[in-house]
């Protein structure tokens, strides 16, 4: 079973969708005894970071986050749920975030002819290839919608990345652990592509 983190951040209904259109039944959840049952996580979101890690924290989902992947669950951050992998976020202050990737969340100061949020289509470099891009070829678009960009410590963990208008962080991948920046869900068939290959990991 595939789990999606439901802690009210986030159209979860349109990753669920997502999944479904390409042959995966997903389950939206808080429960950790029902998350406990999954053999894939994912952590989608969309909103504040600091409001994002409230959640994360008033629902205990914390310590089950950390000890999925400690365990070796495949996990697929999206958006969000991407920068809160991170140990802290500059949005509206100082926030610590789940720790799990060291690094912070910075947001986009571009020139003026480049609006913030970075929101629309964009490319994705490829640095290193994951096994959720088979079949997706080097510097195919996906959808983006975001203020705010991760900054890795170990540049090892960096998968891919997208100019805004210089490059950036746009894809992660260690072991077990992905997490994109764009969002596969509304990123039509490449995005398809990327959930159908999650769902498939063995």
């Amino acid at each position: 079973m595939i789990a999606i983190i439901d802690y009210h951040m986030g159209n979860l209904r349109s990753v669920q969708k997502g999944f479904e259109r390409v042959g995966h039944a997903a389950a939206i959840t808080g429960d950790p005894a029902v998350l406990s049952q999954a053999s894939k996580i994912v952590l989608p979101g969309v909103g504040a970071f600091a409001d994002a890690m409230a959640e994360l924290q008033r629902r205990e989902l914390v310590p089950w986050i950390k000890s999925a992947i400690d365990a070796g669950k495949p996990f697929l951050g999206i958006c969000l749920g991407l920068q809160l992998l991170f140990e802290r976020s500059t949005e509206d202050g100082q926030h610590e975030g789940l720790g799990i990737l060291p690094g912070e969340v910075r947001p986009f100061k571009p020139a003026a002819e480049h609006k913030v949020p970075h929101m629309g289509w964009n490319q994705v470099r490829n640095i290193r290839r994951p096994p959720i891009f088979a079949g997706i070829e080097d510097n195919a678009y996906f959808y983006f919608v975001h203020s705010y960009y991760v900054v890795p410590q170990d540049q090892q963990v960096v998968a891919g990345e997208t100019d805004y208008p210089t490059p950036f962080c746009s894809m992660i991948w260690r072991d077990n652990l992905y997490a994109t920046q764009f969002h596969p869900e509304k990123s039509q068939q490449a995005g398809l592509q990327i959930l159908r290959n999650f769902a498939e990991l063995t």
